[in-house]
């Protein structure tokens, strides 16, 4: 079982949010995605790496403590892709690597 001294957050409606049909803000986007995804998961997102537009609406990439040990760097972190529609409500997400997090991203550089 997972636990943490964090609690999720929970989803608040905000002045922000765009009026119906109108694409909401990359800021209110990321906003949207950690809180959604927080309250599915029952967890606090560490961050967001990323934020991108679509035709459909927002994806993001957002980053969780699936597992949380001592010392912090062997924590278990995951990746999560969220997919958001213009108006910033939860489409889908989708686990995608999980990594240790003092595990740091290497590219081949020659």
């Amino acid at each position: 079982m997972i636990t943490s001294d964090r609690e999720p957050r929970k989803a608040r409606s905000s002045s922000r949010q765009a009026s119906a049909g109108a694409r909401i803000s990359l800021a209110d986007a990321m906003r949207s995605a950690v809180e959604q995804l927080s309250e599915l998961l029952g967890r606090v997102p560490e961050s967001v790496s990323a934020v991108k537009p679509t035709d459909e609406g927002w994806e993001a990439d957002v980053e969780v403590v699936e597992l949380e040990r001592i010392p912090e760097t062997t924590s278990v972190m995951a990746s999560y892709q969220v997919v958001l529609d213009p108006e910033g409500k939860l489409l889908a997400y989708k686990r995608g690597r999980r990594y240790t997090r003092a595990q740091v991203d290497r590219t081949d550089r020659r």
